[in-house]
């Protein structure tokens, strides 16, 4: 009876109880500066982007854009994350907002917020997808890389049809998107954990490509 009454997840703003409460600015002395729009973010993503000598400005999801160009990003990430990434209404009117200032990356929720901002469809997936070894192919390259994965909503591939977004990657187990981009702005995401570890490091690469493109933006 208990774990009937038991809300969906649907109905929990989950996000609301793993982001920060206040800025944490890491890596001061960089001379690129990335914001990180806190959904539940994970250590080992400050860290890919410090060891690569990006500074780190984490901000709560929340965070008005007005407030978040007062840090005069170079870059912004929005972050993995647990839940509906419905509920995470202000992260994707932030995306709205700022999509045409700057290099905007996503990882797994942050996909799915980033793909909301752009009028796609989201579902909760029959069977979500947990664990290290998913197979991911990048749709350019033809390349396949083992991904570590943990989420239970994706993007309705469908929906992108008329949008200015589109796939890059998809999954090889049941064809479900894995990687987004924007046809023309620097706007890129993947669904999976590029920063696992312990766990297959195949997608390290997604930290240089973010790198380099907001370098040379």
């Amino acid at each position: 009876d208990m774990a009937r009454k038991q809300p969906g997840i649907e109905e929990i703003d989950l996000v609301n109880k793993v982001c920060v409460d206040e800025p944490h600015i890491l890596g001061q002395d960089y001379p690129y500066n990335v914001v990180i729009l806190d959904c539940g973010i994970k250590n080992n993503s400050v860290n890919a982007l410090l060891k690569r000598e990006i500074g780190v400005t984490i901000l709560p999801y929340h965070t008005r854009p007005e407030e978040i160009m007062d840090y005069q990003p170079q870059a912004m990430l929005v972050s993995s994350g647990p839940g509906d990434p419905t509920r995470v209404k202000k992260a994707i009117n932030t995306v709205k907002v700022l999509k045409e200032k700057m290099p905007i990356f996503g990882i797994c929720l942050g996909q799915q917020i980033i793909s909301l901002a752009f009028g796609a469809k989201i579902y909760k997936m029959k069977f979500g997808h947990r664990g290290i070894n998913q197979p991911v192919k990048d749709l350019e390259s033809g390349k396949v890389a083992i991904t570590s994965q943990n989420h239970g909503f994706t993007v309705d591939p469908k929906s992108l049809s008329g949008l200015p977004i589109h796939l890059t990657q998809l999954n090889l187990n049941d064809g479900t998107p894995e990687g987004i981009k924007h046809d023309e702005l620097p706007i890129e995401s993947v669904q999976y954990h590029p920063e696992a570890g312990p766990g297959p490091h195949d997608s390290d690469g997604f930290f240089d490509h973010f790198v380099e493109t907001l370098k040379s933006y």
